[in-house]
């Protein structure tokens, strides 16, 4: 079993719950992060950091010194291909390296036929990296991360793109880091995908409200039609909303595939409902 766990992205928003998951249950951990300030503020002293940049050979072959596993939380942004390219990077390294076990976040409506999809198609190729990279793997295809729902809200407006009319299986973060960490310790979950669904049902409009319900009562909640968001993003020169057009267009048409019925026997189960994430959210100011 392995002792010690390099985490990739490991400072990010789904990276840290995985990280501190990891420590809580036991493994030693060490942060991979190009930002040696974000990580100290996000774990202050507590954690091993190694700085560097998974497209750097040198630097992931260093930070993988030690280590008997690695796990690769990484997001593209502006430029998805970052998560075929990491992955593949860190397949070459960790054979290198002799790394005895390798867990990658992707995404539920990854398959050949979504690739059309430039996201999904570097998760896609991403996932096959690490499959061929020779060590026993877990890829863990999750759904929507409850943590993605401050993103949509702006001041004292909170607007989906497009109707987004599908129902996801909203997941929190630290379920799913809890699923992370019990795979290294399960056997049976070496060599698998598996899929990561939450408890309740909400298209994307109605788990915005409840946040806003509950965490942003100010927000007013609504639906900004595809080509009003493209003429606002050209005429403002908004990249980040210019990038997410693309997604949130893949996200109207593609839903969730698979079934957690394995993930959850080997894993258990997410619970943490939305009511209960927002809940905490306030809790924690």
């Amino acid at each position: 079993m392995a002792t010690k766990v390099l985490v990739i992205g490991g400072a990010g928003m789904l990276g840290a719950p995985v990280a501190r998951r990891l420590r809580a249950d036991g493994y030693q951990v060490r942060i991979f992060t190009r930002s040696l300030e974000k990580a100290q503020a996000k774990f202050g002293a507590e954690y091993e950091v190694a700085v560097g940049d998974v497209e750097d050979q040198p630097s992931l072959l260093a930070a993988l010194q030690g280590c008997q596993a690695v796990h690769i939380n990484l997001e593209g942004g502006l430029d998805p291909d970052l998560e075929r390219r990491g992955a593949e990077n860190v397949a070459r390294a960790a054979t290198r390296s002799g790394i005895q076990r390798i867990t990658l976040l992707s995404g539920t409506s990854v398959t050949r036929e979504n690739c059309w999809y430039a996201g999904t198609k570097a998760k896609f190729e991403a996932e096959a990296a690490i499959r061929a990279a020779g060590a026993p793997y877990t890829i863990f295809q999750a759904t929507f991360f409850m943590e993605t729902l401050p993103r949509f809200v702006r001041g004292t407006r909170a607007s989906i793109l497009g109707s987004q009319p599908l129902p996801w299986h909203w997941v929190a973060a630290d379920d799913y880091a809890r699923m992370v960490s019990k795979a290294y310790g399960t056997p049976e979950a070496a060599n698998k995908t598996l899929h990561v669904f939450g408890p309740q049902v909400w298209t994307m409009r109605q788990a915005l409200q409840t946040y806003c319900n509950i965490v942003q009562p100010d927000a007013q909640v609504g639906a900004v039609p595809f080509w009003m968001a493209s003429l606002i993003a050209r005429l403002a020169r908004d990249k980040e909303l210019e990038a997410a057009l693309p997604f949130f267009r893949y996200s109207e048409k593609v839903n969730e595939a698979g079934d957690p019925a394995e993930a959850n026997a080997l894993l258990g189960a997410p619970v943490t409902t939305l009511e209960q994430w927002c809940q905490a959210q306030v809790m924690r100011g």
